[in-house]
Formats: structure tokens, C-alpha cells, sequence
């Protein structure tokens, strides 16, 4: 089994390259097999890798002289891991292409490494001059696809740079205080001889962390004192201004980061049901809620019927639905490569439907708060908007809040450097 770590990156990569599932899940299967010393410069390699593709993608097209065949994906994985190094590391460029060579070797492709030799050592030599080439490539410019740049462009005329500048960035650590077992100041107190940790702007109990760090390893983690949540996700819970008694749906639940902020808000609530497509999730928002030491009805179904719902109506609706992602790129940069413009009309469709579902649940004064972390007002305010036009007893309430900006329905939170990620809200009420 080995324990080079390009080739161990390269693994990772190979499946996304092909389009099959997510970064997060590759690199989770595969961190496993690596020493525990080399982790942090495998997820380096891994993350930064996919966060530059764009850009990296443009120069090996420059580079060479026909492209990788499908067979030989690994090897293109290498190449881009290698470029990676020599661009965005520290790593000396020496051992970053020495180790690449190498790698080509442990995956029984010798003849590979004098392929990924010279074109790392070409890149070296001729980078001024492709930078040069690629400037007025917009792909290579913004480090993104050339169909989300464009879509930015249309949709956000005043935004678009600093959307696509902030998802070229890391987003910060931030974890969210649980009330039920500690108070944030406190909490600060605690963290501040470990790490530099500053109170989040718009969230009451928001904590941004100044570095990266286990944290399991943090005081509380067992007894559940926080949880790891973007500053615009916890924002969620406020908006559904939740009472005693109140029957509560989380129509798609997973990981259980809202779930669980509901329920460490209202101690009191009647009912709190949560639904979750797929039994590996549900699995891991049970995993959530014990460590955190909470209980929900957690039901594996489909929020987009009714085949599981008793009939009896709930008081809010937190519907997060499932969407592009495109507000959270920071921390799964493989959407810029996965994701294609055509798919947001495909899931603006799902999340229509789970609306459309979830509506009939509610309670006469009951409201529903929609979500997603996209920033495409197809899934977002225009979808909200159609749902307004054709239902008759919704009435929009407008979100007055420090944060976002306003829209003609709901709010929308951009991605910020060094602060939250890219959301939407929308606040409906079912009239009386």
C-alpha cells in the first residue's frame, strides 16, 4: 500500500476527473490510507488542486501536445498536482517534480514520468510566456468556468468580481456556540491561548477562528460546547423566530447543522421532524445530534412527497434545499469543475417541487423559511417569486437584517473574504 503522497492525491483526483462523486468523499476514503504526519499536505495538494483547476487546466492545454487519453486520467492528475506545487507551494520545485516523476512510477506508468518531467520542467522554463498567452483567457483570468462567469456577469453586474475573488480563497474555521452548554464569551476565554478567535458580525453565536486546527481537539468537542458552521448557515435559526410549543419540520435535514442550531435554540419546542433522502445521512445527523447530546425524529424519506408526513401540520418549515453549491465553493472548490451550467435548471426544478410539498404542511400563520447556498437567483428569488405567482395563500415577509442585500424577495448573502459564504433566504407566510 502506499504512502507517496501524490499518488495518494492522485487517487483522490482520478474519480472527480471523471466526473464521479465529490471531493469530500474521495479524499475522506483515501485520507485514511495516509500517514498521519503527511494528511495536512494531502489535503493541501488535494483542495488547492481542484481550487486553481480552472487556471491550471488552461496551462496543460498549453502545454501539451495532444490530451491525456481517458485511460491516463491519473497521469493528467499528476500533471495538475505537479503545477499545483510549482505555482501556488512552497514545496522546492526540484522535489515537487521529483516526487510527481516518481508517483508516475508506483502506479506501474514509468513511461509517464518522462511526460510529466518535461512538462513540469517546460512550465518552469516558459511560465512568464504562458501568462503571457492565457491573459486574456477569462477562464485562466477568474480561475473559473467559463459558463459561471458569464452567469455571474448577467446576474450580478455589480458583484460578479468579488463573488468569483472570494471563492478563490479558503473560507475561515467557524463554529457555532451551543447555548445549552456554554455562552461565547466564555467560550473565547477558553479558546484564546490556542488559536486567535474573533466574535462573528451578524450571528450572536458565531466564533471565527484565525487559523485551521482538529477540532476535536478543542475544549468541549465531546460534550458538545460547538459545532463547525459558516456564519450566513447560522442565521437560519433566527429568522424562524421559534416559540414553546411549536411543531417544526427540517424538510432536508443533512449534516444536521440547522437541525441541530434549532434545537439548542427553543429547549421547548412540541416537535422537531427531520427529513433526509439518503440512510448514510441521516446516519451521520444522528452521529451529529448525539455528540451534541439532542433529539429529533430523524426520517429517511422524500421531502419531496408526502408518503411519510402524519397528516399533522407544522408551525415552521426550515426547507434548506438541495442546490448548486455555488455559494459554498470555497470549501468544495470541485464545483467549479462538477458543477455545468445546465444543471441549475434540472435542481431549480427539485427545489420547485419540494416547495410545492412542503407547503400543504404548514399551519394556517405558519411560515416557511427557504433556503439554499446558491448565488443564482434561478434557484433563489426567481424561483420564490413563480412559487408567490401561483399559490394563493403565501404572503411574503421581508428580511430586515444588517446582513445581504435585499432583494425584491428574500435577501442574498455573497461569499466574503475571510467571512461567511454565499446563502439566500426567503420568508413566507401561509395566510390565515
Amino acid at each position: 500500500m502506499t504512502t507517496n503522497v501524490r499518488v495518494l492525491a492522485a487517487q483522490v483526483l482520478t474519480p472527480l476527473l471523471k466526473n464521479k462523486g465529490s471531493l469530500n468523499t474521495h479524499f475522506a476514503a483515501v485520507e485514511r490510507r495516509c500517514p498521519e504526519k503527511d494528511r495536512g499536505l494531502l489535503r493541501e495538494l488535494c483542495y488547492g488542486t481542484m481550487r486553481y483547476h480552472p487556471q491550471l487546466n488552461c496551462i496543460i492545454k498549453l502545454l501539451q501536445n495532444r490530451p491525456f487519453k481517458f485511460r491516463d486520467i491519473d497521469i493528467k492528475a499528476i500533471a495538475l498536482i505537479g503545477l499545483y506545487q510549482l505555482q501556488h507551494t512552497r514545496i522546492p520545485e526540484h522535489a515537487a517534480i521529483n516526487e510527481c516523476v516518481e508517483a508516475c512510477k508506483e502506479i506501474d506508468k514509468a513511461w509517464a514520468g518522462r511526460v510529466i518531467n518535461a512538462l513540469l520542467r517546460r512550465f518552469q522554463r516558459e511560465q512568464d510566456i504562458l501568462e503571457t498567452e492565457l491573459a486574456e483567457n477569462e477562464s485562466y483570468r477568474y480561475n473559473h468556468p467559463d459558463w459561471m462567469i458569464a452567469k455571474l456577469k448577467n446576474n450580478w453586474p455589480q458583484h460578479w468580481q468579488q463573488i468569483l475573488e472570494a471563492n478563490n480563497t479558503q473560507a475561515p474555521l467557524t463554529l457555532r456556540i451551543n447555548k445549552r452548554a456554554t455562552d461565547r464569551a466564555s467560550y473565547l476565554k477558553q479558546l484564546l491561548p490556542i488559536i486567535g478567535a474573533t466574535e462573528t458580525e451578524h450571528s450572536s453565536v458565531g466564533i471565527r477562528l484565525d487559523g485551521s486546527l482538529n477540532v476535536e481537539s478543542l475544549p468541549g468537542y465531546d460534550v458538545g460546547a460547538f459545532s463547525v458552521q459558516d456564519e450566513a448557515a447560522q442565521l437560519a435559526t433566527e429568522l424562524l423566530n421559534l416559540q414553546p410549543g411549536f411543531r417544526v419540520l427540517d424538510a432536508c435535514a443533512a449534516p444536521g447543522g440547522k437541525l441541530s442550531h434549532i434545537l439548542e435554540s427553543q429547549a421547548n419546542l412540541n416537535t422537531v421532524d427531520a427529513i433526509e433522502l439518503e440512510g448514510k445521512r441521516a446516519t451521520r445527523i444522528n452521529e451529529n445530534l448525539k455528540r451534541l447530546r439532542l433529539k429529533a425524529n430523524v426520517l429517511i424519506a422524500d421531502a419531496s412527497t408526502q408518503e411519510w408526513w402524519d397528516g399533522k401540520h407544522y408551525d415552521r418549515i426550515l426547507l434548506d434545499a438541495p442546490c448548486s453549491a455555488t455559494g459554498v465553493i470555497r470549501k468544495n472548490p470541485d464545483i467549479k469543475y462538477l458543477r455545468k451550467g445546465e444543471d441549475i435548471h434540472t435542481i431549480s426544478q427539485l427545489q420547485f417541487a419540494i416547495l410545492s410539498n412542503c407547503w400543504p404542511m404548514l399551519k394556517p400563520g405558519g411560515q416557511l423559511l427557504y433556503a439554499t447556498c446558491s448565488i443564482f437567483p434561478q434557484e433563489n428569488e426567481r424561483l420564490v417569486k413563480r412559487f408567490i405567482a401561483e399559490t394563493d395563500d403565501v404572503t411574503h415577509l421581508p428580511i430586515k437584517a444588517g446582513w445581504g442585500i435585499e432583494r425584491e424577495v428574500g435577501r442574498q448573502l455573497f461569499p466574503q473574504v475571510g467571512g461567511h459564504d454565499g446563502f439566500y433566504y426567503a420568508l413566507l407566510e401561509k395566510t390565515e
